[in-house]
């Protein structure tokens, strides 16, 4: 799921994808503003088959939190 995710972040902010480690934090180190990641976690949902409650998903900092959070729902 971790490799997915990272295929789904390069979409929305100009970083490498070798450089995306789970202990990555969306906004401070790979960019993200908050409607690029409730996009994000849009993708998310369609990518996995999942519901994301984006109350407890937004809340989510790092990159392993929202692996761990994905892959809970699926």
């Amino acid at each position: 799921m971790f490799d997915k995710l990272k295929d789904l972040i390069v979409n929305y902010v100009d970083v490498d994808p070798d450089s995306i480690e789970l202990d990555s934090r969306f906004a401070e180190d790979l960019g993200f503003n908050s409607y690029d990641f409730m996009c994000m976690l849009g993708d998310c949902e369609d990518e996995f088959d999942i519901e994301v409650d984006e109350s407890v998903a937004g809340k989510k900092k790092t990159v392993g939190e929202l692996v761990e959070y994905l892959e809970d729902q699926a």
